[in-house]
């Protein structure tokens, strides 16, 4: 088999060393949307402004690095690929600029530590888009196939989930309380969370083959890129339904670390209820690639995240004292709905892809993934700092035995109301998104006779 005839069905290897990529990706962004916030706020002592400021500033950087890092690896030409040599040269500076985020400056002064924290954000940000951008957007270069896609997606999602689950409970169990006098714990397990992450990454570089064919065609400029995707109705939709599932996600994480030490008083039970999500999110992801497959990729979307909307309704209305088991069941429950939103936002972007080279007669493949994960990013930069803000204006006191009424109403308000009005947006936008299997394969069957066309005749 050669590099530029790679088949439609996928080897089972080829499937599990794509998906080993995300394991790097969800371990160093898992840990960092769980803890990051709690480690300034609690070990740190960071003023929450400045928190709030230090993580704007890393995050919205990523406006402008995502878009320029996907429109290199549109003109990448190597024989590796164009986005193979982007994993191979940048997992290094990916490992090592993540544990620059986990150690504390010698100096007390408030304004120099979010300095330091906010340009570390910014280093590890560009270091990671540089790998993980150029990762996404291989998802289309390594099959055309609807179906097959779904099923690649759900590989990655696999290790994704798993590797969010060790983000979620491993620094836990081996830092303990995130308070100042466990800080060198937290610097180790951010020095070995990096190392393993960047080993993932080579695994992906050498466990897959681009298809070789896409390098010769025609690469539009990037005004002409960023008109086909603003033009591009399916990409719209399916972009505004990432946007608002991952805001929900973005959401989530930091916060019920919050809601599980100040209002249920669980603290030491953390990882036990974090890892009931991530393991149950893992263990739901058949069900998803099966509904998808089995209806499509939007009934299966509604689905998921109505479920997941119940079920934080009602976690936000148990009471201090609940048994352990029940807050554990609940976020059981929960981790099926994140298994949805992992999966399925993701797996519609290959389609709006080929929807725009039938329109167009250009792949943008790198615009459209970078713009995606631009989304991820606009999501992060905005929910956490605004977090945190109102957090600060609540009154919450870094490890005080009890939070203020107003504190607590607010943590409850950020596991429940928030997300539970950004999912309804999701679900509208899923409802109205135009691309189902059928409409896919159309689209499909016009490209094969385009490319038919304009092959020579033997």
């Amino acid at each position: 088999m050669t590099a530029t005839a790679l088949p439609e069905k996928l080897a089972r290897r080829t499937k599990v060393l794509y998906g080993l990529g995300d394991w790097g990706f969800s371990l160093t962004g898992t840990m960092l949307a769980v803890y990051f916030a709690m480690f300034l706020s609690d070990v740190v002592h960071l003023d929450l402004r400045l928190a709030a400021a230090a993580i704007f500033v890393g995050r919205s950087w990523d406006w402008i690095n995502d878009p320029l890092v996907g429109y290199l690896t549109d003109r990448t030409r190597t024989r590796w690929g164009r986005r193979r040599p982007f994993l191979l040269f940048g997992f290094i500076p990916f490992g090592l600029t993540f544990a620059m985020l986990w150690w504390i400056p010698p100096t007390q002064n408030g304004v120099l530590l979010a300095a330091y924290y906010g340009f570390a954000y910014l280093l590890c940000d560009t270091a990671a888009t540089f790998v993980y951008m150029p990762y996404f957007a291989l998802t289309p270069d390594l099959t055309a196939d609807y179906d097959e896609r779904t099923s690649l997606t759900t590989f990655r999602m696999f290790f994704s989930i798993v590797a969010g689950l060790v983000a979620f409970t491993v620094p836990g169990l081996l830092v303990g309380a995130f308070r100042p006098e466990n800080a060198q714990r937290v610097a180790w397990v951010g020095l070995c969370f990096g190392a393993i992450s960047a080993l993932s990454v080579v695994g992906t570089f050498l466990g897959t083959r681009e298809r070789m064919e896409y390098q010769g065609q025609p690469q539009a400029s990037v005004r002409e890129s960023l008109q086909a995707a603003l033009k591009n109705r399916p990409f719209l939709f399916a972009v505004g339904v990432y946007l608002l599932t991952w805001m929900t996600v973005e959401l989530l994480q930091p916060m019920l670390l919050y809601f599980l030490k100040y209002w249920l008083g669980m603290e030491a039970q953390e990882s036990l209820v974090l890892g009931a999500v991530f393991g149950m999110a893992a263990v739901a992801l058949p069900l998803w690639n099966w509904a998808s497959q089995r209806w499509n990729k939007r009934v299966a979307y509604v689905g998921g995240m109505s479920f997941l909307g119940l079920v934080l309704i009602v976690l936000t209305m148990v009471q201090p004292g609940i048994p352990v088991a029940v807050v554990v069941g609940l976020a059981a429950l929960a981790g099926v709905g994140v298994s949805a939103a992992h999966v399925l936002p993701w797996s519609m972007i290959p389609d709006v892809v080929e929807w725009d080279e039938l329109q167009t007669g250009a792949r943008h493949e790198g615009t459209f993934y970078s713009l995606t994960t631009l989304m991820h990013k606009v999501a992060a930069s905005l929910v956490v700092p605004a977090a945190l803000l109102l957090l600060n204006w609540s009154g919450y006191v870094p490890n005080a035995p009890t939070q203020a009424p107003r504190v607590l109403a607010v943590i409850r308000a950020l596991i429940a109301a928030a997300p539970a009005a950004l999912l309804i947006g999701g679900i509208v936008l899923a409802l109205l998104y135009p691309l189902d299997r059928e409409r896919h394969l159309e689209v499909r069957k016009a490209l094969d006779e385009r490319k038919a066309g304009r092959a020579p005749q033997a």
